[in-house]
């Protein structure tokens, strides 16, 4: 259950980055905005402007079997960004091969062993992409502190910003890539539309973040906003929830 929420409070959207994870920080009633780099997901929570609500790019609840229905309708909504959106293998897949990596080689022979895993506990069978298996320590760190802290999770949801624009656009799928001009441009625009100012939107990316990681947490901040005030809802709505209890769902 959410914790209860003010008027102004801050609410936070996250999304990986080269750095670790970007965070936009906003507050709609003020209109302010701040985006930085932490190294540690924990570090969202234990920001000073203490969000009550945490929307974050990585995915929240891991299946032991078959996939997550969560991936099967976002896929179907985001039309031609569905690649996007990759299937989430099992908690077994995610957790086999930890590292770290001596080498690219054993990086890849790693990957190999994973996705045998993947393919094994999957149906229909699907391997994982090389992208994929990438964030598997991301998706460990934010798993291992939601099983580990029960209260942050009222405050953490999953989200995907594919999704989240799908949503801003009417719920039609954008047809750019957010790594082209237009692309970008056309989710700034959207973004403006939910009230977020040009300038706070053009500012420079901190260190260790793109520009299209900073729009996408800006984007993530606008679904835990939407999820404060009660307009966001989970995909599938009600949600699955995995062997731990976590649930498996995507808000936009």
């Amino acid at each position: 259950m959410m914790s209860e929420v003010s008027g102004d409070s801050w609410f936070a959207g996250v999304d990986g980055c080269r750095g670790g994870w970007v965070v936009a920080f906003a507050r709609r009633q003020s209109g302010e905005l701040r985006v930085r780099v932490v190294p540690r997901f924990a570090d969202v929570l234990a920001a000073p402007e203490a969000p009550a609500v945490i929307a974050v790019d990585i995915p929240i609840g891991l299946p032991e079997t078959g996939g997550r229905e969560a991936d099967r309708i976002a896929r179907s909504f985001v039309g031609m960004r569905r690649s996007s959106v990759f299937p989430v293998p099992s908690r077994r897949a995610v957790y086999a091969e930890l590292g770290p990596f001596s080498n690219q080689q054993a990086r890849y022979a790693a990957h190999r062993r994973a996705g045998i895993i993947a393919r094994g506990t999957s149906a229909p069978p699907k391997a994982i992409t090389i992208f994929a298996f990438g964030i598997f320590p991301k998706i460990r760190e934010v798993d291992a502190l939601l099983q580990g802290d029960c209260s942050s999770r009222g405050k953490v949801f999953e989200t995907h910003p594919e999704l989240a624009f799908w949503r801003l656009n009417g719920e039609r799928e954008l047809s750019s890539s957010k790594k082209t001009e237009i692309g970008l441009a056309r989710r700034r625009e959207l973004l403006i539309d939910a009230g977020y100012t040009a300038a706070a939107l053009s500012g420079a990316s901190p260190e260790g973040a793109a520009p299209d990681d900073v729009i996408d947490a800006i984007a993530c901040a606008e679904i835990a906003r939407r999820i404060t005030i009660g307009c966001a809802r989970p995909y599938p709505d009600p949600p699955e929830h995995d062997a731990v209890g976590l649930p498996m769902a995507i808000w936009a």
